[in-house]
């Protein structure tokens, strides 16, 4: 039973200072892993900005921000091999453009385009999902299917403290262990679903407790440490391709900025307390750990920023193009052979936008038959 309890503190590799602290149980990954991961991490930080400001022009409809949280997107997706799956949340878009998908693919979804950007198969990772803990449930499916064909298929599935109070969380985790599936269930504890703090969602000791209930491993890792996330996630991932089976990680960060930008945190948490948070900055830690071992020099410095600053401009340039939507899209891609119920409303759609036309524009039309 003892083997299923995560640790009473999370795991920790590298503190706030940049100072490794050993660890009886996890080492520390290689440094060139965790350049490779500060790299991501320089990246996924300007992308989040990027996406801020976008949304601040009115070229995205939302943005959930990982801003505080890049530490855990990075590793998330390292930790995968090609053929292994990655099942992100809505905040997720930093893990899924370090899983290799192109920025403008993973984004349009939050622009409002009709579809969700990029071809699954093709990056191993499913669509964002914007339901609480749906994908989990979609998740375990995959892993069990690949199980069947008998892959060395590992899956990672995503998912916020909030998703821990639905049922679905509950259904895929109990599947995944009576099943003994190659999952990985990480969740991100940023201490808020919105503006619910983790004390209104679990009684708890830390939600990775909630693992021994359904028979599979726990453990608590510090959510700004990417050391220790590519240590302990790694370790998950390999257990679930070597036969282990499930388990639940819990990564302890906090969410810097607003659920989105329709959201106005100040109503429901101090100031003091995201500055508190600031000083664990999961960027910072890995510079100062980096630098303080030699292995971060200012030309390597400028490039990891030269190369952020060409995904930020890339990012920018094809959200700031106009898209033409075409409204039969709606109804075009719904089924292989559309209905005649579709039919229908597509006809009462286009009798509802002729009415939209201008008096004006609609003469010209006329006059130009």
């Amino acid at each position: 039973m003892d083997r299923l309890l995560p640790r009473e503190h999370p795991v920790r590799l590298i503190d706030e200072t940049g100072r490794l602290t050993a660890d009886d149980e996890f080492a520390t990954p290689p440094t060139e892993r965790l350049l490779d991961a500060y790299r991501a991490l320089v990246r996924g930080r300007r992308i989040n900005e990027q996406a801020n400001a976008l949304v601040r022009q009115g070229r995205l409809a939302v943005y959930p921000s990982s801003h505080g949280q890049e530490a855990c997107q990075v590793a998330a997706a390292l930790v995968l091999r090609e053929g292994d799956w990655l099942f992100p949340t809505y905040r997720d878009s930093v893990a899924v453009i370090t899983r290799g998908v192109d920025p403008e693919e993973a984004l349009v979804l939050l622009r409002g385009d009709w579809h969700g950007g990029y071809d699954p198969h093709r990056y191993r990772t499913a669509p964002q999902a914007t339901p609480l803990a749906t994908q989990l449930l979609h998740a375990a499916g995959l892993a069990h299917a690949a199980k069947l064909r008998g892959e060395d298929t590992v899956v990672v599935a995503m998912c916020g403290d909030g998703a821990t109070s639905e049922g679905d969380f509950h259904e895929a985790l109990n599947f995944a262990a009576v099943f003994h599936l190659p999952v990985v269930f990480f969740v991100q504890n940023n201490e808020f679903a919105i503006s619910v703090p983790l004390s209104r969602q679990t009684a708890a000791p830390s939600l990775a407790h909630k693992a021994i209930g359904y028979g599979m491993p726990g453990q608590r890792v510090d959510g700004n440490d990417a050391a220790a996330l590519l240590a302990v996630l790694g370790r998950a991932v390999e257990n679930a391709r070597e036969g282990g089976g499930p388990s639940l990680i819990e990564a302890h960060t906090y969410r810097m900025q607003a659920h989105t930008n329709a959201d106005d945190d100040t109503r429901y948490r101090e100031r003091a307390e995201v500055q508190a948070w600031a000083d664990r900055d999961p960027l910072l830690r890995m510079r100062a750990h980096l630098t303080q071992a030699g292995a971060l020099d200012d030309e390597t410095e400028r490039r990891f920023a030269a190369e952020a600053e060409e995904t930020a401009a890339t990012l920018r340039d094809a959200m700031n193009k106009d898209v033409r939507p075409d409204p039969e899209d709606l109804f075009r891609f719904v089924h292989a052979q559309r209905s005649p119920q579709l039919d229908d409303q597509w006809a009462l759609l286009q009798d509802e936008l002729s009415r939209d036309v201008p008096p004006e524009a609609a003469r010209l039309s006329e006059g130009t038959k």
